[in-house]
């Protein structure tokens, strides 16, 4: 999975299913991932629900797109995106897509476009859908973000005898850490993230009220941490071993 700002983005958003309050901290997350180069919403103007998302929409440069409710109980609004986002694929300029929902009617479009060799970044809540989550490159869940936009909303650290209890977790950070690791186990800490973004998009070390993996790998205290100066010995790179391979 690539990082930077040279990488161009397309970001649709379900305006019904997502909340204004994350704008900044989304468009922030977004930024680590590329540039958004179309930024586009979807919904209903016509609705007060939806009154909080217009406030945003000129400061963010986000361009709303009117999409009537024609049928009630059916959501003119994914297929609008859909079909959108099926054209800006066809443009061939985009490297990837962040779909910002948390509705499994995306499913189909993220694995669509992952199919073309582009990569699908998620937003939602965590009520959403395994599918929807498996089908992206990576998923971040808003309750995330919104912790970023107010304080009283942070996620809690984790402590030790906690993550410890996680076996899913411990069975991730082992694998990956076993599966990045030289003859004497020991792995550098950026390849054992991509071996764990491969095998769960959703993974994200603010899930467990860490900022990073690193912080995450020592709270855990299941594996040894070693910080190796790099050139000049100005900077550190962090390897890490399983403490099961002393």
């Amino acid at each position: 999975m690539t990082n930077g700002s040279t990488e161009k983005l397309v970001v649709l958003i379900d305006a019904e299913n997502a909340q204004p309050s994350i704008v900044n901290s989304l468009l922030a997350e977004i930024a680590k991932y590329g540039t958004a180069n179309v930024k586009r919403i979807y919904g209903d103007w016509t609705i007060p629900d939806l009154r909080g998302w217009k406030e945003v929409l000129l400061q963010y440069s986000i361009q709303p797109i009117q999409q009537f409710r024609y049928t009630k109980g059916k959501n003119a609004t994914d297929s609008a995106m859909i079909i959108d986002a099926m054209d800006l694929l066809y443009t061939s300029k985009f490297d990837g897509f962040c779909i910002v929902s948390s509705d499994s009617d995306f499913t189909k479009l993220a694995s669509r476009i992952r199919e073309s060799g582009l990569l699908v970044y998620g937003f939602g809540e965590k009520k959403t859908p395994e599918a929807f989550v498996s089908a992206c490159d990576k998923f971040i869940y808003t309750e995330v973000l919104r912790s970023k936009e107010d304080d009283s909303e942070t996620i809690a650290r984790k402590p030790a005898n906690e993550l410890k209890q996680d076996t899913r977790l411990v069975n991730l950070l082992r694998n990956s850490v076993e599966a990045s690791s030289d003859d004497s186990g020991w792995a550098h800490l950026a390849p054992v993230g991509s071996n764990i973004a491969k095998q769960s998009p959703e993974f994200d070390p603010r899930n467990y009220g860490y900022k990073r993996l690193g912080e995450l790998i020592n709270a855990i205290k299941l594996f040894e941490v070693d910080e190796r100066p790099i050139g000049d010995g100005q900077s550190k790179a962090i390897y890490i071993r399983d403490k099961r391979k002393k």
